[in-house]
């Protein structure tokens, strides 16, 4: 592995102000791949500052519907956790694990910029500033200017790494700005392939769609990096849904009647949850998540991160669409991908088909196809690596 460590400062853009499993766990393996790298980086955070300006320049995130079903979804899991007040206890427990994690596994240097003056000024520092992944592009955020890069200095060198948009479509009333700042992009990576096909209508840009940062690491490999004491010494069902949808918890429930198996799970304060399956452990933090489907007899699931640590881990797993196929906000596109791109389509859930999960997968095959994803995508960042200027 070539050696960055004479490129100068790095500004990198990542998530770590929410307590979302995902957003954590491709956070830090972006911080190890970059350690792995030699880099001489910054993680840096932004913080709004909320002027008169700063609110006139928001207005028009009112018509965008991704917005607008993130806050609903909010909104409905504070109103369940003040009307259950022995769910705040729970919500603690976890807020607190999640500090742990940052405290203990984020080694990096880091700067917090207060006011968006702030951010633009202290660009200078950087030689070269890097984005992704997640879903740091999704239409309702684009009104930060941040995780797109457009804060930094007029010319200077940026990389995105597996950036989503979340969406298998661009508002039409956003694809003008959101043209506009990947034609300023020396190095786009897309993690699914829907994302791929925006930025190649909006830019003529052909770009490679590559490994989520938390693909780049082995099962075995995360075992070393997160070691943990088994949380749940039984065999288990581990769930975990994101989504609000009854029929996938019931869908569970069949495959607990047909094993014998109890379901442990981490709940996300929504009403389907409420009094759902057998252990719910509260005090998960990142490191206890990946421990739980790694020890899992089986994973049910409708998250990403949740298919993609299944994968690493060789479980049987099945996976739930969260969101309707025909909603214009789906955000289905990345299950979709990931499942297309290492030949696992028949994970998907479906109807009344809950015991396919008890099929064998060949990871032999698998795994052949994760190591292709993951020499593409080394390949494309050294590639960019090397761009940037001494």
């Amino acid at each position: 592995m070539k050696n960055y460590s004479n490129k100068g400062k790095m500004a990198v853009c990542i998530e770590l102000k929410n307590n979302n499993y995902g957003s954590m766990l491709q956070s830090y393996a972006t911080q190890v791949m970059l350690n792995d790298y030699g880099f001489d980086y910054e993680l840096i955070q932004y913080r709004k500052k909320y002027t008169p300006l700063f609110i006139i320049k928001s207005v028009p995130r009112i018509l965008n519907k991704v917005v607008w079903q993130d806050k609903i979804a909010e909104r409905g899991k504070r109103k369940f956790i003040k009307t259950h007040p022995t769910v705040k206890k729970s919500v603690e427990k976890r807020r607190e694990a999640f500090q742990h994690f940052r405290e203990r596994y984020f080694t990096a240097p880091m700067s917090i910029y207060k006011g968006y003056d702030m951010l633009q000024k202290s660009s200078r520092k950087y030689n070269a500033f890097f984005t992704g992944s997640d879903q740091l592009w999704s239409p309702s955020g684009l009104g930060s200017n941040f995780y797109n890069l457009m804060f930094s200095y007029p010319n200077s060198y940026r990389i995105s790494y597996a950036s989503s948009f979340g969406v298998k479509k661009i508002p039409w009333y956003q694809r003008k700005r959101t043209k506009a700042y990947l034609s300023q992009i020396q190095c786009i990576s897309c993690r699914e392939n829907s994302g791929k096909e925006i930025v190649k209508e909006l830019t003529n840009r052909d770009v490679p769609v590559v490994a989520d940062p938390t693909m780049l690491y082995t099962g075995e490999e995360w075992e070393k990096m997160l070691p943990c004491e088994r949380v749940v010494k039984e065999d288990y069902i581990f769930s975990y849904m994101l989504g609000t949808s009854f029929k996938a918890r019931e869908a569970v429930y069949n495959l607990k009647e047909q094993t014998g198996l109890p379901i442990v799970s981490i709940h996300q304060y929504v009403e389907a949850d409420q009094n759902f399956g057998d252990i719910s452990v509260e005090n998960a933090g990142p490191a206890e998540f990946v421990d739980l489907i790694r020890n899992a007899a089986y994973v049910c699931t409708d998250s990403f991160h949740g298919s993609v640590f299944s994968i690493l881990n060789h479980k049987k797993f099945i996976v739930f669409n969260r969101y309707s196929e025909s909603d214009s906000a789906s955000k289905n596109t990345r299950i979709e991908s990931l499942c297309t791109n290492t030949g696992l389509i028949n994970r998907r859930y479906q109807p009344n088909k809950i015991m396919e999960i008890q099929k064998g997968i060949d990871y032999d095959i698998v795994d052949k196809k994760m190591e292709e994803i993951r020499r593409k995508s080394y390949i494309y960042l050294e590639k960019s690596f090397d761009g940037i200027p001494k």
